[in-house]
């Protein structure tokens, strides 16, 4: 905190200085001018949220917008958002932004994908649905792929470094992202669109809006989609259904409630994600087994051995992924005294579904605690019989927020709070295979493979209460005749795990004493609760040099606690019967630091800011995409630093253009301890220590360039990823690529009741590059080092090109 406070002081001093020094004076005709270019304010209604003041089209083509915020961030506006393809997701909306790195498993973003923001990975972001935190409860994995339909996103806004204050998440050390959806419309519409393009994709969409009712006090829509579409390589595809619906209720000026539910479940075939072996092996296209291997016919009182499949020879009907989820919420906004207001949002999440399939060979004898009933039907317990086994995880998360705010002179005053308490249940259950290698049930709720009493086999059984709370208070104050700005806050997170591992299949090793390296597996069940907690100071100040330039400097600690898997499985272990973490664990905490200037115009925006991150205990997580298993590693110390450049043009002879520039280096201080000392051995310490952090390009760029004129507009993307390294010990780098996107469209305008006629077209990676991101990657590509046996990372490949159509109108 001393430090803290030193640097914090430091930087706003020299802002103010700088300020002081360049500061001048603008006639009112330059003001006047640019008061039609596009900012961002809070919003009125929803928390931890923005919202953005004009239609957000005219500069970067909506890629950005002007911002008087002290800290870094970026905006990208529905004027963008409608011109991506219609089932993208979040992800591929921010992918130009300063500071992204992000891919999709898929061109469509119907497989979800990954993404980082100056090199924190999504699952150390904040992510916001309408103010809703949409995180895993768990691990904070984010899927964005099951949000919400692109066609009622209003906007999206990416804070990459320091959280907002009001943001709820206990699990934010890297920054957040905000998504919001579109309100209702003022007169009633039904707004139709159908898409059809390569991989056999079709999707319907339609929207209804009521328009103003009851006294024009309330409005409301609601939309349902269909999509389809086949993966790019292998066999398989994804089906998705989605229910989208929003309320508007006006009690007067100054009251107001916005709700909205969002509704999505999906099925899809997984694409399979290899190692480098394994792509040079099987090539760019190699995916899962397209053929079933037949299961051994059942003869009584002979013992049968089945062998099951991992990797590549999974068949691609056995790797599923089916998951629905609701997120729902209402936010109301009341003037209870003269400038002040009381904010509430209450919510609640829930989602269910699997994933981490495997073709697991089971022995009736030793494979089940107790023993198992028949599981082929032969009439005997003598067999090891392959069944389908998925990782199901159910959520039931409800919460709430609120906030007070009100103004007192120069002094814009909040307070607020958050509370939360999720159940996080999650099991491993088998099931019989159909004879086309299909689960007997997709979904895993009906006829498991069962043990001797009846109950079922469950390769994990475990149960998380996560209760989280946070309570923020902020002070912005602005000087010098609303020239200056400078906020001051703190937020006071805490979350709570209380894990309960019940007895299992999934076996944990057993030490007789701390001394002990010898260890049984025992199959025994456990409780283990950790709270976690940390205040978190945030200051920043802004100051107009004049009209069109600003400067501002923020420092801000951030915060994550640890992910619930840190207290399960092979993370745990008995010593002496008292069950312990392997590790010591503690929460991920950061201090961020931006130092920007920003000029700001309707013809040109421009924003550089530089960044430093300083991570004490950073966690990274050992992922295999294909069964999901994960292995909690502290990394130690590691420092980010780096530079964002960010420009947007107004519309010049109908051309448009945006550009964003990221130069980064991510370095360990720490040696990574991989094993601890047993018995007098020697640690296994590997030397990380100087080296890149994975998945941390050192340089990206982005660009966009539009042109629109009358009906027609064009517009053409650039992406170009540096190379990033997918371990720990950087002994395994993915090279750096290019990704050029084109989106187009035509309106034809009205006929008779048919209104807003368009038809765009959207091609995706329109060089057909292949191309190559690290997952979560792992410590070194070895398969062993100094005895400590690791797995080699995998990679989520580049999608070829993709064209789709959709022809979209409105019948009023």
């Amino acid at each position: 905190m001393t430090r803290f406070a030193r640097t914090a002081l430091s930087l706003a001093a020299a802002a103010l200085a700088a300020s002081a020094a360049h500061a001048q004076t603008t006639g009112n005709d330059v003001a006047a001018k640019d008061e039609a270019a596009p900012r961002a304010v809070d919003d009125k209604v929803r928390l931890g949220t923005i919202t953005v003041v004009g239609s957000g089209g005219k500069l970067g083509s909506g890629l950005m917008i002007n911002d008087d915020s002290v800290k870094g961030r970026s905006t990208v506006t529905k004027a963008s958002i409608e011109k991506d393809r219609a089932t993208g997701n979040s992800y591929q909306t921010i992918a130009l932004l300063p500071g992204v790195n992000t891919y999709n498993y898929d061109a469509t973003g119907l497989f979800g994908g990954g993404l980082s923001i100056r090199g924190f990975n999504s699952d150390q972001l904040g992510f916001t649905v309408n103010g809703v935190p949409v995180n895993d409860s768990g691990n904070y994995a984010v899927y964005p792929q099951e949000f919400i339909d692109t066609e009622n996103v209003c906007q999206t806004s990416v804070a990459q470094g320091s959280t907002e204050l009001e943001t709820a998440s206990g699990g934010a050390s890297g920054g957040a992202v905000s998504i919001i959806t579109c309100d209702p419309t003022d007169q009633r519409r039904v707004r139709a669109s159908q898409t059809v393009g390569g991989l056999h994709m079709t999707r319907s969409y339609v929207r209804f809006d009521t328009g103003r009712f009851a006294n024009d006090m309330a409005k409301l829509f609601i939309s349902v989609s269909h999509t389809e579409a086949d993966k790019w390589k292998g066999q398989g595809k994804a089906k998705k259904d989605h229910v989208d619906f929003g309320f508007s209720l006006d009690l007067s000026e100054d009251n107001k409630i916005l709700g909205s539910v969002l509704y999505n479940r999906a099925v899809n075939n997984n694409i399979f994600n290899p190692t480098l072996a394994q792509l040079n092996a099987n090539g760019y296209s190699g995916d899962f087994a397209t053929t079933f291997k037949p299961r051994l016919a059942p003869v009584a009182g002979t013992a049968q051995t089945e062998t099951g499949a991992s990797g590549p020879a999974v068949y691609y009907g056995t790797s599923l992924n089916p998951f629905e989820n609701v997120i729902a919420s209402v936010s109301g906004s009341f003037k209870i005294a003269k400038d002040t207001y009381l904010k509430v949002q209450p919510y609640f999440w829930y989602g269910f579904g699997n994933g981490g399939w495997s073709d697991l060979a089971l022995s009736e004898q030793t494979g089940l605690l107790g023993g198992a009933k028949d599981i082929n039907g032969d009439g005997d317990t003598l067999d090891t019989v392959r069944v389908a086994r998925a990782s199901v995880t159910r959520t039931q998360r409800p919460g709430v927020t609120s906030e007070i705010s009100t103004t007192l002179g120069d002094h814009t005053l909040k307070a607020g709070i958050w509370y939360e308490r999720a159940q996080h249940r999650q099991t491993q259950p088998a099931v019989q295979f159909n004879a086309d290698g299909s689960p007997s049930d997709t979904w895993l709720r009906n006829g498991c493979v069962q043990r001797v009493d009846g109950s079922c086999y469950q390769g994990r059984d475990w149960k998380t209460i996560s209760t989280s709370y946070q309570v923020y208070v902020n002070d912005q104050f602005s000087f010098m005749g609303d020239r200056g700005l400078l906020s001051l806050g703190v937020r006071l997170p805490t979350v709570s795990r209380d894990v309960t591992s019940f007895a299992s299949e999934g076996a944990i090793r057993a030490y007789a004493d701390a001394a002990a390296t010898k260890f049984t597996n025992v199959n025994q069940g456990y409780q283990i609760k950790r709270d976690f907690h940390e205040a978190l100071p945030q200051i920043g100040v802004r100051f107009n040099l004049d009209a069109r330039q600003q400067v501002f400097a923020n420092v801000a600690k951030n915060f994550r606690a640890p992910a619930n898997f840190a207290f399960t499985g092979a993370n745990v272990r008995f010593v002496g019967g008292v069950i312990q973490p392997i590790q010591d664990i503690k929460a991920e905490t950061s201090i961020m630091t931006d130092l920007g200037y920003r000029f700001q115009s309707r013809d040109l925006s421009f924003t550089a800011t530089f960044f430093n991150s300083d991570f004490k205990n950073r966690q990274a997580n050992v992922t295999d995409p294909n069964t999901l298993v994960s292995v909690y590693t502290n990394a130690g110390r590691v420092t980010n630093r780096g530079v964002e450049l960010e420009a947007g043009s107004g519309v010049f002879g109908g051309f448009s253009v945006y550009g964003s520039l990221t130069a980064q280096k991510s370095e360990m201080k720490d040696n990574l301890v991989v094993s601890s000392a047993t018995n007098g051995a020697a640690p296994v310490v590997l030397p990380t220590a100087g080296k890149q952090f994975g998945t941390t390009p050192r340089f990206m760029a982005g660009l966009a360039v539009q042109y629109e004129h009358g009906p027609f507009y064009a517009r053409l993307k650039g992406k170009y990823t540096g190379s990033q390294y997918a371990t720990l010990m950087n002994d395994e780098q993915a090279p750096g690529y290019l990704v050029g996107d084109l989106d187009a469209g035509y309106k034809f305008g009205d006929f008779g009741m048919v209104k807003n006629t368009k038809l765009a077209l959207n091609i995706s990676n329109i060089g057909n590059v292949r191309y190559r991101n690290p997952s979560s990657g792992t410590v070194t590509n070895a398969v062993a080092y100094q005895g400590s046996t690791v797995s080699a990372p995998t990679y989520y490949l580049g999608a070829p090109r993709l064209t789709t159509l959709t022809l979209s109108a409105d019948f009023e």
